[in-house]
């Protein structure tokens, strides 16, 4: 089973993932971007040039990204429980954020192609308010090139992705971040 963890740099899907593997210790860890080698290269270059290339690059890279990401982590591993840190919902929606004018119809299709039509079972969606997204990312000891374009961005990426996850009626456990961990963790468990 894939179950895949939404929201914005600072929501806290990294911290739910790492108390999971105490609970499943034989699951599947995996991220995206960057959940193989050739995603680590991708992410590591459009982290820090994302400025540099079109945005249709950047969401055709992403799409590689994830065409290997599925081939070589998800479906080799479909059947045990696999946790992965974002999906191609963030992938849209980043897009999005970035021009809204594109057509949300050919992401879908192009993702299908990317993910053997396959996206996954579960959804679990970390949504932030700004206070707490500025407090998490201002914390933080660096920040991606991604992260630098501001919390209104940020937000902005936030809502392209509850409206894509109701669109699409995926089975979604939506979760306000600024709850303690514990409570999170405990709603996750339930959902799972």
């Amino acid at each position: 089973m894939l179950i895949s963890f939404e929201g914005v740099d600072g929501a806290g899907k990294t911290t739910q993932i790492n108390m999971l593997k105490e609970i499943y210790p034989n699951a599947i860890i995996t991220k995206e971007p960057g959940g193989t080698e050739l995603g680590a290269m991708i992410r590591s270059y459009l982290m820090s040039n994302a400025s540099k290339i079109s945005q249709r690059a950047e969401i055709l890279l992403f799409l590689a990204d994830r065409a290997e990401h599925y081939e070589k982590i998800i479906k080799p591993n479909y059947k045990n429980l696999i946790l992965s840190d974002r999906s191609f919902i963030s992938g849209l929606a980043y897009a999005m954020a970035n021009d809204d004018n594109l057509d949300i119809k050919t992401l879908i299709e192009l993702n299908k192609f990317a993910l053997c039509s396959d996206f996954g079972d579960k959804f679990i969606f970390l949504k932030a308010n700004k206070e707490l997204i500025h407090q998490r990312l201002f914390n933080r000891d660096c920040s991606d090139e991604i992260e630098s374009r501001g919390i209104e961005y940020l937000m902005r990426v936030q809502e392209f992705m509850s409206i894509i996850l109701t669109d699409l009626k995926f089975e979604v456990l939506e979760i306000d971040a600024s709850l303690a961990p514990e409570i999170i963790q405990d709603k996750i468990r339930k959902f799972i």
